[in-house]
């Protein structure tokens, strides 16, 4: 009978945060694959858990994720836990829960803190929509691809980022993102925790002159909607009558008109098709009145 992998998320730095379920589940399985044996083994023994461990982690992730499989496959029951917080999310786990799935072995969650949604709660920053970027490469030419990559990107942006690199890093996203709001997140649920609400230049002002410490997780404003370009009704009109002249039909061009210049499209339009374009568009006439030569 195939065991299960049950995915155990752990605690970001307060040990009193890791649930009852966890404990539980951590207690009662045949053995726990951990990202780093010895962190692993501290948090077991603080909750008097006794548990074969296994290290599983990134370079080692191929070999032994066939290991942890077969005993699994074989009947044992497994712990993913991860160094902190929920295992595959950034993080090695992610190919085994893959791998898991691919052959049919059940995997169940047992949901825990996460590093991502805790900095997002703390922020201040729009949390409707946001995306996880994870870690940034330490090649430079790589982390400013990706930076440029996302520059346009209108969602939130969640970054996590090792204190020997976070200056280089903030000046790379203030010359891709320009100067954006950002809260800048350290030792979530530990003594020093710290929410730092900024901008760009300001952080790479304060970190050029204190040295940072700590674990960081960054959340970013999304970039502002490009400003539509406005014109007046008479501008979108010369707009639409050289789209006619260009052969294209009047709907077409009242749309295009209307596209660049923010005008209603349906006035535009009216005004493609008025008998007297010339009187429709510049010379409204005073409503009951008579003319006089």
């Amino acid at each position: 009978m195939t065991g299960t992998l049950y995915v155990v998320g752990t605690p970001i730095g307060n040990l009193g945060d890791l649930s009852p379920r966890a404990v539980e589940v951590l207690g009662t399985v045949d053995f726990i694959a951990a990202e780093d044996t010895r962190v692993t083994r501290k948090l077991l023994t603080h909750f008097g858990i006794q548990k074969p461990l296994l290290s599983y982690f990134e370079y080692n992730k191929r070999a032994r994720g066939e290991v942890v499989l077969s005993r699994i496959l074989a009947g044992e029951s497994c712990a993913l836990v991860s160094d902190a917080g929920m295992p595959a999310i950034s993080d090695p786990g992610e190919d085994l829960v893959r791998q898991a799935h691919v052959q049919g072995i059940p995997v169940v969650a047992v949901p825990g803190p996460s590093a991502v949604t805790t900095a997002l709660a703390l922020s201040g920053m729009p949390t409707g929509r946001f995306t996880f970027e994870g870690f940034l490469s330490v090649n430079q030419k790589n982390r400013r691809a990706h930076l440029q990559e996302v520059a346009s990107e209108r969602r939130t942006m969640v970054f996590y980022e090792a204190p020997h690199k976070l200056l280089s890093t903030l000046k790379d996203m203030l010359a891709a993102f320009g100067d954006r709001e950002i809260a800048i997140v350290r030792e979530l649920t530990k003594i020093h925790e710290e929410v730092r609400r900024t901008t760009l230049s300001q952080a790479v002002e304060f970190y050029t002159n204190t040295p940072p410490r700590g674990e960081f997780v960054l959340v970013i404003g999304g970039a502002e909607p490009p400003k539509k370009e406005t014109g007046t009704l008479e501008d979108a009109l010369l707009l639409a009558r050289a789209a006619v002249a260009e052969g294209k039909s009047t709907a077409a061009a009242a749309r295009e008109a209307a596209a660049a210049t923010g005008c209603r499209r349906q006035e535009i339009y009216r005004l493609l098709t008025a008998p007297d374009l010339k009187k429709a568009a510049v010379s409204p006439e005073t409503e009951g009145g008579t003319s006089v030569d």
